[in-house]
């Protein structure tokens, strides 16, 4: 199966759900999007696929945002386009695109969504929080 993540290695919640992928047997297509962000089209598609409007995508905390003024309503999608594509760190991680959709994976349990169920046993976050159960299936 075929899997790209857009991954942030800072960003625990971008490691846990690399490791989720890779708990499921695949090795994806790793691409850190601070340093060699998605072209226009591809966020844009990005986005879309994943069921969110660009502001939602938008990435506020340890970033730029306030200082660039994005909080403010009045700002068109292509903004705040723009405002993402010159600095990649507001967008939003980790995106994960599969055969199956797209997810923004905050929480990083939403890419199960879009994986098939070949995990390989139990699965727990960097925090000790357990996702998996020995037999690969989500705990509730």
């Amino acid at each position: 199966m075929s899997v790209t993540i857009y991954h942030h290695p800072g960003c625990g919640t971008s490691r846990n759900t690399l490791a989720m992928i890779r708990n499921a047997g695949i090795e994806p297509t790793i691409i850190e999007y601070a340093k060699s962000p998605p072209s226009r089209a591809a966020l844009i598609r990005m986005i879309a696929d994943a069921g969110l409007s660009v502001r939602q995508a938008l990435r506020e905390k340890d970033t730029p945002y306030a200082e660039l003024g994005l909080d403010n309503p009045d700002l068109s999608d292509d903004q705040l386009l723009d405002a993402m594509l010159a600095h990649p760190i507001l967008i939003n991680r980790p995106f994960v695109v599969t055969p199956l959709g797209t997810r923004l994976s905050r929480p990083s349990e939403l890419v199960l969504e879009i994986l098939p169920e070949t995990h390989k046993g139990a699965f727990a976050k960097e925090d000790g929080e357990k996702v998996l159960d020995a037999d690969g299936k989500r705990i509730v």
